[in-house]
């Protein structure tokens, strides 16, 4: 692997890794299945059963595997159901909009449904996921990233646009220098 190709795998995690952990620390509302009563560090929770209260998502993760508790966090199958209808509808010219922690977003989710449901949601991930390579690929070989495309791509599409972009200017002087 070359120099450049580490640097951008580096600069990608790190990236990567910014948005899980703000994701991580988003507030999700959910309802206590019992009484429970918790003090770890700054965090104290004295909640009876059916309390509803917002927790940071990686306690939530951490209490539902305990089956302490339900999370109130339905919306992320509409979210993820949107977000691949706009794809889906939008011109072949044109991307749709997609949060910067979507995938981060679309993985979560992912691990949360049963086998069956995760196999038809990756059928549909995949064909948004080629729509957008596609989509991103043309307009990364044809311009820079201007502040309204970059404002519908995820954190890991702008990588890929500014990799793509770079490659496709380096392309284009080797060949058309001579």
């Amino acid at each position: 692997m070359s120099s450049a190709a580490i640097l951008t795998q580096s600069v990608y995690e790190s990236l990567r890794n910014r948005y899980l952990i703000e994701y991580l620390l988003e507030e999700v509302r959910v309802t206590f299945k019992s009484d429970v009563k918790i003090s770890l560090n700054d965090i104290n929770i004295d909640a009876k059963e059916g309390d509803i209260l917002p927790l940071p998502r990686w306690l939530t993760k951490i209490m539902f595997k305990k089956n302490l508790i339900e999370t109130q966090d339905y919306e992320i199958s509409s979210y993820v159901s949107k977000a691949l209808n706009r794809e889906r509808i939008s011109k072949p010219h044109d991307i749709s909009g997609v949060d910067a922690d979507f995938y981060i977003r679309v993985n979560d989710y992912l691990e949360s449904l049963n086998e069956k449901e995760r196999e038809t949601l990756m059928v549909s991930l995949n064909s948004f996921v080629i729509s957008r390579l596609g989509k991103i690929v043309k307009l990364a070989a044809a311009s820079s990233l201007s502040a309204e495309t970059e404002s519908k791509l995820s954190a890991e599409e702008r990588q890929l646009y500014n990799f793509v972009h770079t490659s496709s200017l380096a392309l284009k002087e080797s060949v058309l220098s001579k």
